[in-house]
């Protein structure tokens, strides 16, 4: 073996034996602090190991943040609440859909639940209706609050819109076409239509897909 390897193999031993002495030395030291020590009843009872819990409880607060918290469990803001901050700071969309992350069997919980049974019509309230636009040409009157939103034809097939327009029409409330444009099934229905204009336009655009306002006139004069 060449004499570098040892000499090298010979000073890293060193190095280990001192290390592991000082520790020992560390530890020795350390222990009869503690056990001779009255303040703290903890470090005399468990000499060294004792004062693991001092630097646990410590790093329990960045442990108990990113891996053992709840998101809706701290205080005073939650992480639920300040990942909704730093969305809204960053112009970043804060709308989660799929669920809550909120306990909902706390009694008081506002929740939309299907029932069972339809309202009576001797029990239900009449709803007060709104109307947009009163002092345009043509105002339309509301008569419901909670309406059909947004679902293209496309995405959802002619039996789906049929039906959607038909209890819409039945319902009183309106539905809207989504950015897929108006289908002859959207009217069939009978519904009252919200036509929605996306960033395709579709329905309402010319060749060089920019709005057409002919095409939007069309649309608009459909009663």
């Amino acid at each position: 073996m060449p004499a570098y390897v040892i000499n090298t193999l010979f000073v890293l031993a060193t190095l280990f034996v001192f290390a592991l002495g000082t520790g020992v030395l560390l530890v020795a030291v350390l222990y009869v602090i503690d056990v001779t020590q009255t303040k703290h009843a903890i470090r005399r009872n468990y000499p060294v190991i004792g004062r693991l819990r001092y630097g646990l409880e410590r790093l329990g607060i960045f442990f108990r943040q990113y891996f053992f918290a709840m998101d809706r469990e701290e205080l005073p803001f939650n992480r639920e609440q300040r990942s909704w901050v730093y969305r809204a700071a960053k112009n970043l969309t804060n709308t989660v859909a799929f669920g809550s992350t909120r306990d909902l069997r706390i009694p008081g919980t506002e929740l939309f639940v299907n029932t069972a049974f339809p309202t009576l019509e001797e029990d239900a309230a009449p709803t007060q209706a709104v109307t947009i636009g009163p002092f345009a040409p043509t105002p339309y009157t509301a008569r419901c609050i909670f309406n059909i939103s947004a679902m293209s034809y496309g995405a959802i097939s002619k039996p789906a819109v049929l039906a959607l327009s038909s209890g819409a029409r039945k319902a009183g409330c309106w539905l809207n076409t989504g950015e897929g444009g108006l289908s002859p099934w959207h009217l069939e229905g009978g519904a009252d239509i919200v036509f929605q204009i996306g960033t395709a336009k579709y329905g309402v655009r010319n060749s060089s897909a920019h709005l057409d306002d002919d095409a939007l006139r069309k649309v608009a004069a459909i009663e």
